[in-house]
């Protein structure tokens, strides 16, 4: 069995949608950081390549050892939408972002990825995770990507993950094999 420790990183203040935008994390609640260490166990941390989760990674470390970011704990890609705020769409626009939220799945933004490329991007990852045996790995990641993993967990349809919370600098604890067990969500230490 392998846990998986998902970590959403720091949050950034952004009022669009923020997917493959490399945005900053603001870290400097140093507090609650030591107390998100703290919670972690001795393991090593992965992250997402995008600039939030590294930084949030590094923030949270401390003597773990870091494995290399991987691109596919990355967010979902909105394409087109990214950085935009989705109180600004109309017309038909806004009826191609109700259907990406109302019927998640196989619906994405124009240039960007679907629900379904999202998770099986993430699942790849993970699964390259639980072939190295370890025990416990810290992954520090996005919303979409934790919330993927819920849905495995779980059994859940995406749109029903979609309602579940996953708050900045929270732990979702997942273990691996055989099945999925989700053991804690959104936790905030």
């Amino acid at each position: 069995m392998t846990r998986l420790w998902w970590v959403r990183h720091g949050p950034t203040h952004a009022k669009g949608m923020t997917g493959w935008t490399d945005l900053p994390a603001d870290l400097t609640d140093t507090a609650r950081l030591a107390r998100l260490a703290a919670a972690l166990p001795e393991a090593p941390v992965i992250s997402s390549d995008l600039w939030r989760a590294v930084a949030t990674a590094d923030a949270v470390a401390g003597d773990r050892p870091r494995l290399p970011h991987d691109p596919d704990l990355r967010e979902i890609n909105f394409g087109d939408w990214e950085k935009r705020r989705p109180d600004g769409f109309t017309g038909e626009e806004a009826r191609a972002l109700r259907a990406f939220y109302d019927r998640p799945g196989p619906v994405r933004a124009p240039g960007g990825e679907s629900w379904d490329a999202l998770t099986a991007r993430v699942n790849r990852a993970v699964d390259r995770l639980l072939a190295t045996g370890a025990r416990d790995v810290i992954v520090v990641a996005h919303m979409g990507p934790v919330l993927s993993q819920v849905q495995r967990a779980l059994g859940l349809s995406a749109y029903d993950a979609f309602a579940r919370k996953v708050d900045t600098l929270s732990v979702t604890r997942i273990a691996y094999g055989p099945g999925c067990r989700l053991e804690r969500l959104n936790h905030r230490p």
